[in-house]
């Protein structure tokens, strides 16, 4: 049997996985890779934190758990792994099976046969063609020399002002970054909310708390135009007519799949412009494979196929190709659910499965919940999150859940993670069976609680709304009777100021009296995390009031100003 050749295009996560896995299944088989950058294995998760010096090494991005750098002599000592850096892959030959590849450095060329090809060329920075994009002092963060460059950047501009076009992922850990630096951050997005992949509830959270730390955001306009003088840049001109000035600009509006060598090559290429892949991440082509950025994959929950450039994807994604190259086709990618978190500052934000807007616009009829608890015991530190549970009405079967606050949101992404790839439901997670201890989590785990909100509005027993219904409401005209039922301490220290009404729950049932005479009137009740203004209402229910709901996640959950 004559050694199997394994080519692999692309070194950061899917490439050097694919390789790895690959050489590890079948020892005998020769495995090349090629890396156009200087480096390989680079965690480019990480090129934020670098940035903002928070990981003071750069070798720190290329090394393994124990600190080796992976490196040629790395991948051929350690793995077996032939790989070239620095190292342009120029054409794709499909029938006679090679590769053509180019060094920068020298001009040298030459052609590598294969008889398996895994292609991990990832992805590439979305820059549209706004006039000026071409300024010094305007980069992207996309690759390990952006994250060079911008860290020389933010280092020198202390006091300089900075503009980030795009408020996603990118964008919102690049403003941290630099404002941590020092410099005067504003975060320009065209949308009505930065990160789009929360529903308006929690990304108006995270707006607030980034504010709070110095950061300037400004939602639902565009940039028309980069201005500059003598080739560098000096500020934007926004699609509204403002101009803000800048020193730096960050283009951070999302990425695209690298897919220049695979359309070269004749592959085809799916809706969202990245490389179709099956289960078995194979191309049109049955010896080609391809895995990471550059492919789209399939929404488990959808059916629909999307671009999903995560790097736990790619990795897994190289895995399958690694050991389908060298196996056949025995391994699979099933797909994903589109799980992923960030850092803002102090506040953390995490989502799995589909926001409201997404489940909707796939065609699900769905229930939601807001809930907000602290996510330990108050004697143990706690600190606050809040999230969003999303369901399928009728089934109750989990479509999707978001998380945002100063507490462990992690862990509660990922228990909801594992409960839509499962399948399971509002009720099944109502009573899951969770590891319990007071250093991490309270007695009534946060994402059970909220499970049991949204149980509770399925069975009819709360009629809630959220912080941003109750506000398009006042900003509407309306004037519900808005009542507070925390204690005097609480409301002297933040409210609503808003003209609400306070009696505190222990009283409610004797002050009636004080509630409009109307028993069909619209009433509003909250406290600190709504708890409270739950019971409120099953008390005012009980009373005659049919015109009562909660507003869901209570104080903690008002992403808007509050009175002090």
């Amino acid at each position: 049997m004559s050694t199997k050749r394994i080519v692999v295009i692309g070194g950061t996560a899917a490439g050097p996985k694919a390789a790895a896995r690959a050489k590890r299944l079948d020892e005998t088989a020769q495995v090349t890779l090629l890396q156009k950058a200087p480096e390989l294995s680079m965690a480019s998760c990480g090129y934020p934190y670098y940035v903002a010096g928070e990981v003071k090494a750069r070798d720190s991005l290329l090394a393994t758990p124990a600190g080796v750098v992976r490196d040629p002599a790395f991948f051929a000592g350690a793995k077996g792994i032939t790989a070239m850096v620095g190292t342009e892959v120029m054409a794709i030959d499909r029938t006679a099976k090679t590769v053509a590849w180019k060094k920068a450095a020298t001009g040298e060329t030459g052609v590598v046969p294969y008889d398996k090809l895994i292609l991990a060329t990832g992805s590439v920075a979305k820059v549209p063609p706004i006039p000026g994009r071409e300024l010094a002092g305007v980069t992207t963060l996309a690759s390990l020399a952006d994250a060079d460059r911008l860290r020389e950047l933010a280092a020198s501009g202390k006091g300089k002002p900075a503009v980030i076009v795009g408020g996603g992922l990118i964008g919102m850990e690049s403003c941290e970054a630099l404002v941590a630096a020092g410099m005067e951050v504003t975060v320009v997005e065209a949308l009505p909310t930065i990160l789009s992949f929360l529903d308006p509830e929690l990304a108006l959270i995270v707006e607030k708390h980034a504010r709070s730390k110095g950061a300037r955001i400004v939602t639902g306009v565009g940039i028309a135009e980069i201005l500059g003088e003598g080739g560098a840049v000096t500020g934007v001109r926004l699609a509204d007519g403002r101009e803000l000035p800048a020193a730096l600009v960050v283009m951070a509006i999302g990425v695209a799949p690298n897919t220049a060598l695979a359309k070269a090559a004749g592959l085809a290429l799916g809706k969202s412009g990245g490389i179709v892949v099956d289960a078995h991440m194979r191309t049109s082509d049955p010896d080609i494979y391809a895995a990471g950025d550059c492919v789209e994959v399939k929404n488990r929950l959808t059916g629909q196929p999307m671009h999903a450039p995560f790097g736990d994807l790619a990795n897994l994604e190289g895995r399958v190709a690694g050991e389908n190259a060298v196996l056949g086709d025995v391994a699979t990618f099933p797909g994903t659910i589109g799980s992923g978190i960030c850092k803002v500052f102090d506040c953390a934000a995490a989502s799995t499965g589909l926001s409201e807007r997404r489940a909707r616009e796939a065609g699900f009829e769905v229930v939601t919940a807001v809930n907000a608890s602290p996510d330990k015991p108050g004697f143990m530190g706690a600190k606050p999150v809040v999230s969003k549970l999303i369901a399928e009405a009728g089934t109750g079967r989990i479509l999707g859940f978001a998380c945002v606050g100063l507490g462990n949101v992690n862990r509660q992404a990922a228990e909801m993670a594992m409960a839509i790839l499962g399948g399971l439901t509002v009720d099944d997670v109502a009573m899951a069976d969770l590891p319990y201890a007071p250093p991490f989590s309270l007695a009534i785990d946060h994402a059970i609680a909220t499970a049991h909100v949204l149980q509770n509005k399925m069975r009819g027993l709360m009629r809630g709304e959220t912080s941003v219904a109750v506000k398009a409401r006042l900003e509407a005209g309306e004037k519900p009777f808005l009542l507070d039922v925390r204690g005097p301490k609480e409301f002297e220290e933040m409210r609503l100021g808003l003209g609400e009404t306070l009696v505190p729950l222990g009283q409610l049932r004797k002050r009636l009296g004080e509630l409009p005479a109307d028993r069909h009137a619209p009433v509003v009740a909250y406290c600190k995390v709504s708890m409270r203004g739950y019971e409120a209402q099953r008390v005012l229910e009980a009373a005659g009031y049919d015109n009562v709901t909660v507003m869901e996640g209570g104080l903690v959950a008002w992403p808007f100003r509050l009175e002090h």
